[in-house]
């Protein structure tokens, strides 16, 4: 098997990204994140995250986070069909502009909030459950933080993607995407 240049590696994510939904009237489209994002832009089919939500059996005394909340469709669903609350992490500008006219759109921008900020530097303390489309080396990377920082029986949810060494609750597929719940044990 041949390697991969990360060159090629960049040029192959960038040609796979999804283009960011348009702006909402305001926004700055030169607005760009502090520093280069680890994953791009690539949003949950709406099935996925109805099974995400109902996998982790969110309801109306939860606050869901989302890291890497895109466009925030994820807390926004959790807001509007299971009446939790939520919180959406995004490094890129554009897409917590976005994320709020959404929230903004679908009546729920009283419940949910999103920060443009760093999901390796946000406080997590106040979730009750996480959600998670990343790549499998960031998860890696997250798991000590989310060990550390959320309460015991917290659940956590990944589209897609695993976290080595960690060993699932459970894991279903929708629409043949695999997800995965992970609840926190006790210290």
């Amino acid at each position: 098997m041949r390697a991969v240049s990360p060159l090629a590696l960049l040029l192959c994510l960038a040609a796979c990204a999804t283009p960011i939904p348009p702006l909402p009237p305001g926004a700055d489209p030169d607005a760009r994140p502090e520093r280069t994002p680890d994953i791009y832009y690539e949003p949950s089919p709406r099935e996925v995250v109805q099974g995400m939500l109902s996998l982790a059996q969110v309801t109306d005394r939860d606050m869901v986070f989302d890291l890497g909340s895109g466009d925030g469709r994820i807390p926004i669903a959790a807001a509007r069909d299971f009446g939790a609350r939520g919180v959406g992490i995004e490094l890129d500008p554009r897409l917590v502009a976005v994320a709020r006219a959404n929230a903004e759109r679908e009546g729920v921008a009283a419940r949910v909030r999103f920060e443009e900020g760093d999901i390796f530097k946000a406080d997590l303390s106040g979730a009750t459950v996480v959600t998670l489309f990343l790549q499998p080396g960031i998860n890696r990377r997250l798991m000590p933080k989310l060990r550390a920082e959320l309460p015991p029986g917290a659940r956590i949810i990944s589209h897609y993607h695993a976290m080595r060494g960690w060993e699932p609750a459970k894991k279903i597929r929708v629409s043949g995407r695999p997800i995965f719940l992970w609840v926190v044990p006790p210290r």
